[in-house]
């Protein structure tokens, strides 16, 4: 079911996400299967639960979405639980990045250019990657959420001056995602 998801300014974006209960094999179901909906609905390339107001580290990327730009990323697609860095490169890249939870602002963000990942997949099979490129980043972007950052957190203090109007516009609800967004 498309859930409503919600914007900078909100709680919830900001706490740290509980372990997932992986005995509650349905509701974790249930939870990517809104998941995929939502972001379907909203044309993103990854979603994390807090964005639909689930405070459980659940996330979902879909390359399918940037593969005219990333021919790689055609039919990548990750459901993510309780996810676990274990290795993240030294080398750095820098990507454009934005966020469902903070319509219409991109912004450079460096991030480690390569992470070895540990996760449960939607099968409840636990899994070990090897992800670089963008779908490190798309992985990385939406990993963060799950720590209660957001990506304009990583972004140079003028940077983030640059951009303080728009986010406490965003934070008092001037703004009109063409999807379904809450503040709460």
């Amino acid at each position: 079911m498309i859930q409503p998801i919600y914007l900078y300014g909100s709680e919830v974006l900001r706490r740290k996400a509980d372990e997932a209960d992986l005995s509650k094999k349905d509701e974790l179901k249930a939870l990517v299967q809104d998941l995929k909906d939502t972001l379907t609905r909203a044309d993103g390339c990854g979603l994390a639960a807090p964005q639909i107001g689930v405070s459980l580290r659940v996330v979902i990327v879909d390359g399918d979405v940037v593969s005219d730009t990333y021919d790689y990323l055609k039919g990548f697609k990750r459901v993510i639980i309780n996810p676990e860095i274990l290795e993240e490169s030294d080398e750095k890249a820098t990507y454009s990045e934005g966020c469902l939870s903070i319509p219409n602002i991109y912004c450079d963000v460096l991030r480690p250019a390569k992470m070895t990942l540990r996760y449960y997949n939607e099968d409840f099979v636990q899994v070990t990657e090897t992800l670089d490129k963008f779908a490190c980043r798309m992985v990385q972007h939406e990993l963060s959420h799950l720590d209660g950052n957001l990506f304009t957190d990583n972004v140079p203090p003028i940077r983030r001056k640059m951009i303080a109007s728009k986010l406490q516009n965003i934070a008092k609800g001037k703004v009109h995602p063409h999807y379904n967004s809450k503040l709460k």
